[in-house]
């Protein structure tokens, strides 16, 4: 007789573990939660290295949100750190804010250059706006598109052509969207209202969002694995829909990244978490891990990441291309979906084929279970 669960929830990022954690505890469901990696957390799981320094095997993941309930959901389970991230790009080999900012313009022209257009960016666009430079080069005067094709060439389009391995004009204007130039001197990569990090780090988190006794957690294991040895009401699932379906309707595509870590003998590398590198170079950006977790000491790790083309089977699928084409096909597997497999509901990054930042992925979960269960619980 097969065993049975209210819930089998695949995948164990944000997405599934939130939503696992809130229908055992909230709802007294029984809930299977599986992963095919051999760990929690998904992108997000960090852990120690031979050196003791914690690190983010799949890259940097600050935290940030102006989701207060995210903030006060996540902080049943952790304290938090401080930390705001700031990142700088070699530009003419001098460290400019990223995003672009007024202080970028005082340290690559001339005081009086400079002042110039300050004033004219706070008198075309007001001080404390955040301006998407493809809007800018199509500014009716010739000063500000002149500075928005030298941002352009020199912060935009080589980070963006190598992250993406194509032009910022054919990627959704979401993607230059997201790091706009600032018309201040904010020199934070993110202006959300919280910024910190999990005080313990992202693993314990998870350790505690999936520790409930409703909940049958089975890491290193296929959805092929259990799917036949079990039964289940309800299933997310949120992985590659196009992988779940042998790709019947073709591939969506993925980029996928590199990761090179190191521990160097120095007490601090650099002078900001993140160093981007948008035209020298063949990797987009250095991050020192120590900034985000406030483990200093007389060694110091960091991680250089490399973009590259995901191979299904090969490679990890960390973000989905968007262009219409893909939110088309995208759309056509979810109808598949509904016929094939109408109680299975994809979700997260790859199951909605969606950039999420973490306090999304966290909200989309919680807005699933109150649709699921009712606002009442």
């Amino acid at each position: 007789m097969k065993k049975h669960y209210d819930w089998l929830i695949v995948g164990a990022g944000f997405t599934g573990a939130v939503l696992a954690e809130r229908l055992a505890s909230r709802a007294d469901k029984r809930v299977l939660l599986i992963d095919r990696r051999k760990h929690l957390g998904g992108n997000a799981y960090d852990c120690l290295n031979e050196h003791g320094h914690l690190f983010h095997q799949y890259g940097p993941h600050i935290f940030h949100t102006n989701s207060q309930q995210v903030v006060d959901y996540l902080s049943l389970f952790t304290n938090w750190r401080p930390y705001e991230h700031r990142v700088v790009a070699i530009i003419e080999d001098r460290l400019i804010p990223i995003p672009f900012n007024l202080t970028g313009i005082e340290i690559l022209f001339s005081s009086a250059e400079a002042e110039k257009l300050r004033d004219l960016l706070v008198n075309s666009y007001g001080f404390g706006q955040k301006v998407p430079i493809l809007r800018m080069r199509d500014s009716e005067h010739a000063g500000i598109r002149d500075l928005a094709d030298f941002i352009y060439q020199n912060v935009f389009h080589g980070y963006t052509t190598k992250q993406w391995g194509l032009a910022p004009e054919q990627l959704s204007p979401s993607v230059t969207a997201r790091v706009p130039v600032n018309i201040s001197y904010d020199d934070r990569y993110f202006a959300d209202s919280f910024q910190k990090m999990p005080l313990e780090g992202y693993t314990r988190l998870f350790e505690r969002l999936t520790s409930h006794s409703n909940i049958t957690l089975a890491l290193d294991t296929d959805y092929e694995q259990v799917a036949s040895q079990i039964s289940f009401g309800n299933a997310v699932h949120t992985g590659a829909v196009d992988e779940f379906f042998s790709y019947e309707l073709g591939h969506l595509p993925y980029r996928s990244l590199r990761f090179d870590f190191a521990t160097l003998r120095q007490s601090c590398h650099q002078p900001v978490g993140t160093v981007n590198y948008p035209t020298s170079q063949a990797f987009t950006r250095i991050t020192e891990m120590a900034h985000l977790t406030g483990q200093w000491s007389e060694a110091t790790t960091v991680v250089v990441e490399y973009p590259q083309a995901h191979q299904p089977g090969l490679t990890t699928p960390y973000y989905p291309i968007p262009q219409d084409d893909n939110q088309n096909l995208h759309r056509r597997y979810l109808q598949f979906a509904a016929r094939e497999a109408p109680n299975i509901q994809f979700a997260g990054r790859l199951g909605d084929y969606r950039y999420y930042n973490m306090d999304q992925a966290v909200g989309h979960a919680l807005a699933i279970f109150t649709k699921s269960i009712g606002p009442s619980l």
